[in-house]
């Protein structure tokens, strides 16, 4: 059993180094699960998933991420190393290879191909725009600038703990994982959780077992039907709007029909269905078991990145029936993966962190039924209609050279060439943009002085790395889409609170229960792990501690 006791050093709040540390951190990261669900979704809880931590823990309702850009690998860089992307470096899911001039998936790695999976072809259809830009199939952490958490527990004891990403998505494990630890997610294209060479040279027994089980192809032939009686949903009657998308038969209304592998996106439905967080729990479970983690003293580091909320949102949005019964199923996941950890490791040598990498939006279309001005913008076109504006006006031909939300990047070459100041450029862009329908702000390097104090302009340039970062930041309004034109109805990715918006719950036996309305930054979460097991923090952390969760429970 350990507790925590509170010094306080001016200036200071820490943990006793002499109390016993919990055995095994478990950070817990539900993509796309924006701030207000579990509340919104409560009364469909049992006692034994988010309640359990809610009871047993420090929830904080108004805890935001503090960057601009609020895509996955963002966000979950942000968590593992509490610093924001000027620092660690991930500044979208995509951005710019200024030496090769190709644009780059964010964890790619040349060096590092993906590992085969034996008895897996891998051949499924991609349906993520940012994965589909990766020029190659590796994938490791050496894009991360910083250090994450792990990594500094890892070197805390002299590589005793061992450290561990899961996650339905590659980028989701390995910006986790960090550079110490070790990384597995879920394929889309094949079904199986694998790795890279970074990594292994080989899989571990306990994975080729796992995956040799095939589990992802439990769902041939069946359906998603509600876990519950209709009537007990808030969003019943939300089943069938004409804007939610039918991914090759899955279906815009319960029950939604699986196809097959051979169908190109099983694979997919797959993560979007309950099955997806299903088999990331179980696959986890493996992992406590065959790693033995939280078996010895040095405390050991697990993430679980849960991915099926993110893609039911992307395709039926954050108020659907579908949003709410993947929820409700993911609450039924973690007790079950509670009870496991209980039996496995001991309830009081485990502490839980749960966040989220981002929120999402409403669906345009559903806000404008609301009676909100929203619009569809596409970056490509919003690209070829720049690039037609700056040639007339300038006389420089394709002066926008990419244009992958939220940056946009400028040939200078092209503009030098013509003998055009990149200023003058800058200027007509963002008045060009500023004056459409569906954007906020257009925002350059150096702010124009209009832009100076504006409530976007430290979101933005928190998001700015002088090597990956765009000429200019593209904003769109609340609730307007840009994005590349896909099969996502929704996206997120805006500066705006319901895509700052997550979760923090902090959650063992041995703290004080308590809910703080407090505004707080994701940040905060890395900063506070390493005060509590005596790290050095990570080498660009720009948080805070939350000082909650040093206060010890009253006795009984």
């Amino acid at each position: 059993m350990f507790c925590l006791l509170i010094a306080v050093v001016p200036g200071h709040l820490f943990a006793s180094q002499n109390t016993e540390k919990p055995r095994l951190i478990i950070q817990i990261t539900v993509d796309g699960l924006r701030g207000d669900l579990i509340s919104r979704y409560r009364s469909g809880f049992g006692p034994d998933g988010f309640l359990r931590l809610i009871e047993n823990g420090v929830w904080y309702t108004n805890a935001h991420h503090l960057h601009a850009n609020t895509e996955t690998i963002v966000g979950h860089a942000t968590l593992a190393t509490g610093a924001h992307p000027a620092q660690h470096g991930m500044v979208g899911n995509v951005w710019l290879d200024q030496t090769l001039g190709i644009l780059r998936y964010n964890i790619e790695d040349p060096e590092h191909p993906v590992l085969q999976v034996p008895g897996f072809q891998g051949e499924g259809d991609q349906v993520d725009p940012a994965q589909a830009i990766a020029s190659t199939g590796g994938r490791s952490p050496k894009n991360m600038l910083v250090s994450t958490f792990g990594d500094e527990l890892y070197k805390s004891d002299n590589g005793r703990s061992k450290i561990i990403g899961i996650s339905g998505k590659d980028r989701g494990a390995v910006a986790m994982a960090g550079h110490t630890g070790k990384a597995f997610w879920l394929s889309t294209a094949s079904g199986a959780f694998e790795t890279s060479t970074y990594y292994y040279d080989a899989y571990p027994d306990w994975v080729l077992a796992w995956n040799a089980k095939r589990p992802a192809d439990a769902a041939i032939g069946t359906v998603w039907e509600l876990a519950d009686e209709p009537e007990s949903y808030l969003f019943a009657d939300k089943d069938d709007r004409p804007y939610e998308v039918d991914l090759r038969g899955f279906g815009r209304t319960f029950p939604h029909t699986y196809g097959a592998p051979e169908d190109g996106l099983f694979y997919t439905q797959v993560l979007i269905g309950p099955l997806g967080d299903t088999l990331t729990a179980d696959f986890a479970k493996s992992a406590i078991r065959a790693e033995e983690l939280g078996k010895d003293e040095y405390p050991d580091f697990l993430s679980v990145s849960f991915s099926s909320v993110d893609a039911v949102n992307h395709f039926f949005g954050p108020s659907s029936l579908e949003n709410e019964d993947i929820i409700r199923r993911l609450d039924r996941t973690l007790a079950d993966f509670f009870a496991f950890v209980d039996e496995e490791v001991g309830r009081e040598n485990v502490l839980y962190v749960l966040s989220a990498d981002h929120g999402m939006p409403e669906m345009p279309e559903y806000m404008s039924e609301l009676g909100f001005t929203v619009e569809r913008n596409f970056n490509g076109e919003l690209q070829e209609e720049l690039n037609g504006q700056i040639a007339r006006e300038f006389g420089v031909s394709e002066a926008v050279r990419y244009f992958f939300r939220p940056y946009l990047y400028l040939d200078h070459e092209k503009i030098d060439a013509k003998g055009v100041a990149v200023r003058d450029i800058e200027r007509f862009i963002v008045d060009s943009l500023m004056v459409r329908d569906g954007i906020a702000m257009a925002m350059p390097r150096e702010p124009f002085p209009e832009q100076i104090g504006h409530m976007l302009e430290e979101p933005i340039r928190r998001n700015f790395h002088p090597q990956r970062s765009g000429d200019i930041y593209v904003a769109q309004s609340p609730y307007s889409f840009l994005f590349e034109k896909g099969p996502a109805a929704v996206m997120h990715g805006s500066p705006w609170r319901f895509d700052t918006h997550v979760p923090i719950i902090v959650s063992s036996p041995t703290l004080a229960p308590r809910i703080v309305n407090r505004f707080v930054g994701t940040v905060d979460i890395a900063h506070t792990l390493s005060i509590m097991f005596g790290t050095t923090m990570p080498s660009g952390s720009s948080g805070g501690s939350l000082p909650e969760v040093f206060i010890e429970p009253l006795a009984k």
